[in-house]
């Protein structure tokens, strides 16, 4: 059966006034529990601040956890060059990364998950990308928000805010309890498609400025039962067939020819996980659809399954050590790239990341080049930072034009396109979402809007709380 379509006429129906529970009140309010969300929880939190944090699943990690994007890319600087962000975990690579730009609540994650098993360091052996596991993700998170003393809400979808006379004072959320109000001094929209400063009446860009096309959506799956022997003595025999993550081309030509294989991206790309049999894809690709729609979400859904049904079928057929495999689980939900992108005081732009920028008011900084998948079908570009570089994210960024309790986090921040594909990945919405929180607890702390708090506060607070902003500089 098809899935339901966008009505052609565009018929309402009013509805009756409602009243919302009152549920609480806090200093600080940052919705959406993913890497942005939880950075920056865990950022107001340690600057002293009273936080609630709201989640739409039942767990946090949004991305890392719901849409099992895994790993997290590189966040080292590089010295050569590569063909691909990162090398899988089975094959070693001939040169080693520069220094770590991001730290703090990764650093943290990184360690406690250390600990227990659930994710593999970064290390020169993987190209300083870091293969977690998604299950181990959630408790370790929930440790570390419980710890800190945040309050958190889950099963809560943010639908609305609330005013008071043209100010913001909360946000509404959806639940099997009713309607839920929580009131804030600031807020901080870490959803990922800044739907709260949306709601709030913010500016926004969407897309391509040529044509407002975003970048597909992919739906990350994982296989058990794989050889890992196997596949290694026929990257050896076929050396040409495999680059980094990306490869297979003789035997995708092959499945074309006769089985009539029609892959959505130019190649096969899959990590290394936690696990020796198990292997982690990226390899369907969903176009011309939008984050922000429930019609376009729900045929990428569907869509993305059909893909992974068949390049599944294509890996146990033709790639070996893939012959006794099979697909154990597909994300809850499609991992969306690219949706709106609020328009702050400062926008990124592509110049800033390839030139390595660098700004006054820094509060986060990345490695990962840019990195655009083609918005109409096959094709990727990949354009790397110049060796041993990084580029800075200043403060201004985050601060949404014409607000002062409102920031944002994540990759809803304001950037051009191309821009948005370089910091999009999960280590640096991580970083933004820390510094995020920690700009908002210094207002909150001394009664002052977000614009009050001068950088160097911001600064001096992450530094304290083990951010790295370079340390030549500070």
């Amino acid at each position: 059966m098809p899935p339901l379509k966008r009505p052609e006429k565009a018929t309402t129906v009013m509805l009756p006034p409602r009243r919302a529970l009152m549920a609480a009140r806090t200093d600080i309010l940052v919705v959406g529990g993913g890497p942005a969300g939880l950075g920056a929880a865990l950022g107001a939190a340690r600057a002293g601040a009273e936080v609630i944090l709201c989640e739409q699943y039942g767990f946090l990690g949004g991305n890392a956890t719901a849409a099992l994007v895994n790993p997290f890319v590189s966040y080292y600087t590089q010295h050569h060059h590569r063909e691909t962000p990162g090398a899988i975990n089975f094959f070693p690579t001939d040169h080693g990364p520069g220094n770590p730009v991001i730290s703090g609540v990764l650093a943290d994650l990184i360690a406690r998950l250390v600990r227990i098993g659930g994710i593999i360091p970064p290390s020169p052996e993987t190209g300083c990308t870091v293969p977690f596991d998604p299950e181990a993700f959630k408790t370790v998170a929930d440790d570390m928000i419980d710890e800190a003393g945040v309050r958190l809400l889950l099963h809560s979808f943010a639908s609305d805010v609330f005013r008071e006379g043209d100010r913001i004072r909360g946000v509404i959320f959806e639940t099997k309890s009713g309607p839920v109000a929580i009131r804030a001094r600031l807020i901080i929209d870490c959803t990922g498609d800044g739907d709260i400063a949306a709601q709030a009446g913010a500016p926004f860009e969407v897309g391509r400025e040529e044509d407002g096309l975003v970048q597909p959506m992919t739906l990350y799956f994982r296989m058990v039962e794989f050889r890992k022997a196997a596949f290694r003595a026929y990257v050896k025999k076929h050396p040409d067939q495999w680059l980094g993550v990306h490869g297979l081309w003789d035997l995708i030509r092959k499945a074309e020819k006769e089985d009539g294989l029609d892959l959505p991206r130019e190649d096969i790309l899959f990590f290394g996980t936690t696990h020796e049999d198990e292997l982690s894809f990226n390899c369907s690709r969903v176009i011309k659809v939008l984050g922000t729609d429930v019609w376009d979400l729900t045929c990428a859904e569907m869509e993305s399954r059909r893909q992974n049904r068949r390049i599944a079928a294509f890996m146990k057929k033709y790639v070996p050590g893939f012959e006794n495999s099979y697909m154990i689980q597909s994300g809850t939900t499609v991992g969306v790239r690219e949706s709106r992108r609020i328009l702050c005081d400062y926008r990124i732009t592509s110049e800033d990341i390839l030139g390595a920028a660098k700004f006054d008011d820094v509060i986060a900084r990345g490695t990962y080049p840019v990195d655009l998948h083609n918005p109409e079908g096959k094709g990727t570009v990949l354009v790397y930072l110049p060796p041993g570089e990084s580029y800075d994210i200043p403060l201004r960024s985050l601060l949404p034009q014409g607000f002062d309790s409102l920031l944002v986090a994540g990759r809803c921040i304001s950037g051009s396109h191309e821009a948005h594909s370089s910091y999009r990945v999960m280590p640096i919405c991580m970083a933004t979402g820390q510094a995020a929180g920690a700009c908002a607890a210094l207002a909150a702390r001394s009664s002052r809007s977000v614009r009050e708090v001068s950088t160097r506060e911001v600064q001096e607070e992450l530094i304290r709380q083990g951010a790295n902003l370079g340390r030549d500089r500070f």
